[in-house]
């Protein structure tokens, strides 16, 4: 590993420690539950409408902005030692009762594919802060094994689904400052990358690679990403709240990815598993309002890559849930996702819903992620 990186890394750690803003915990953040149904209603009203009435628009994962805005960009290569890649185990052989549950759209999942044979359930976040979701806001073992207790929860929910773990990694984060090259967003380590997957190898689970664009471009940020999406066991997110594709800033208004740009990652995906001969991969897509992703009947299904639609809302559960029936069963593409915030869903005397409750949702989402 070149000598600079590890530098850049800490450098990196210490700033998002001391100075990342809780921006998801602002108490100014209030629900309004008049307008809160207007909101849902249109599908359409600004962005400011959607962060004061509708908290379950609002993901939490903004307070990164306050990060300098400069590139670690890096052209070292993940070293075998520390990512060391699992292979998924073949799926598991159906039986009746979970042949007849659903139906989902595209082709016949290809060998070693993971949905829908498995249910996956995902700690999100950047190990480098503590704001950033459960996956950086606890030392690794203790992480890890809150990590099992919720595998637990949902093996036990629905005994006839195999639980997959997986950490779910931010390694672009977007910005609130230009930086290089006035892109608007802040690349990760090799390093930080590397640590997530020796992290993932003491689990057997799988990692995500989320990228939150700002200014720049899928097609800018997704190729160095590369030699980590050629390991059978990494796959990738994408975040269209942060594609600022008008010259926005990051966190003023929420952004969009359309169907082109989900076409370019699927391909790319499809290109890496063809040519490595790999299981399909997975793409994680985070929405919350119907505008975030347009075009959706336009995403071309490929046979190499699985297409999740992930519902990245937080407020109470019947605000949850109607969300993921507005902006996600409507429109659902191939398979669905559904997230829980162990802070922001438990804000003004609410609280989590349940493996069991989320289970009630139709289609039964086969992505959980927990921030």
């Amino acid at each position: 590993m070149n000598s600079f990186l590890p530098r850049t890394h800490e450098a990196i750690k210490r700033f998002m420690l001391k100075n990342l803003p809780p921006y998801y915990l602002k108490k100014s953040l209030k629900p309004a539950t008049a307008v809160l149904a207007a909101v849902l209603l249109l599908g359409s009203a600004s962005c400011t409408q959607d962060k004061e009435a509708h908290s379950a628009t609002l993901p939490a994962t903004t307070e990164n902005y306050a990060l300098p805005g400069q590139s670690t960009d890096s052209t070292s290569t993940a070293s075998a030692d520390t990512v060391a890649a699992q292979t998924p185990t073949a799926a598991p052989t159906l039986t009746p009762a979970t042949e007849a549950r659903t139906v989902y759209p595209g082709p016949e999942p290809l060998p070693g594919a993971i949905l829908p044979h498995k249910r996956i359930l995902a700690y999100y976040g950047n190990p480098l802060s503590k704001r950033m979701g459960i996956l950086g806001e606890y030392p690794v073992e203790e992480m890890l094994n809150r990590l099992d207790e919720e595998v637990a929860n949902w093996a036990k929910a629905d005994s006839l689904t195999p639980v997959q773990p997986a950490l779910h990694a931010i390694v672009v984060t977007a910005q609130g400052h230009p930086g290089r090259g006035d892109k608007y967003r802040l690349r990760m380590t090799d390093k930080m990358i590397e640590d997530v997957l020796e992290m993932a190898r003491q689990r057997d689970a799988i990692v995500f690679l989320d990228v939150q664009v700002g200014r720049s471009t899928l097609p800018e940020e997704l190729p160095r990403l590369t030699q980590f999406l050629k390991l059978p066991n990494v796959h990738l997110g994408i975040d269209a709240e942060f594609a600022m594709k008008e010259g926005e800033v990051p966190g003023k208004k929420i952004g969009s990815f359309d169907a082109e740009d989900i076409n370019y990652a699927t391909g790319l995906l499809a290109d890496i598993a063809k040519e490595h001969n790999l299981p399909p991969k997975l793409l994680i897509i985070h929405r919350f309002t119907q505008r975030m992703i347009q075009n959706s009947q336009d995403i071309e299904l490929r046979p190499e890559v699985q297409v999740v639609m992930h519902m990245d809302g937080w407020g109470p559960p019947a605000l949850k849930r109607d969300t993921y029936r507005r902006f996600i069963a409507k429109e659902p593409v191939q398979f669905t996702g559904f997230k829980v915030f162990y802070k922001n869903d438990t804000r003004n005397n609410s609280r989590l819903m349940t493996p069991e409750e989320i289970l009630k949702l139709d289609p039964k989402p086969l992505y959980i992620q927990y921030q």
